[in-house]
């Protein structure tokens, strides 16, 4: 600690420029891991009313917009930002479980496809 501070007291520029880089980069280590961790042990959820279809594709490993299209959903860009199945369902007038049913349906068929390629 004392080395730093010398070190600060002869170059403060850099030494500042170390200290944030180590912020960074300490602060880029813990996202890599979160998110490591969170994904490693959410993969193949099943499908509730809460989550987008972003959610699902990732937790399934599949491209969001191959989902939207194989499940008849609205792209992102309808309403500028993702949205919940829920509200998709509540925006067609028709029951949550009925759009899950199609999603899971599209996870389905999409899976197929990879399997045969």
């Amino acid at each position: 600690m004392k080395r730093l501070f010398t070190a600060w007291k002869a170059r403060p520029w850099l030494t500042s420029a170390f200290v944030l880089s180590c912020a960074v980069t300490l602060f880029f280590a813990g996202r890599l891991v979160f998110f490591t961790a969170y994904w490693a042990t959410h993969r193949e959820m099943p499908v509730e009313p809460w989550m987008t279809v972003g959610y699902v594709a990732r937790s399934w490993g599949l491209d969001p917009r191959a989902l939207d299209a194989a499940a008849g959903l609205p792209q992102p860009e309808v309403k500028g930002r993702p949205q919940p199945l829920a509200e998709i369902a509540r925006d067609r007038g028709v029951p949550v479980a009925e759009v899950i049913a199609d999603v899971e349906a599209a996870l389905l068929e999409l899976r197929a496809g990879e399997a045969s390629e």
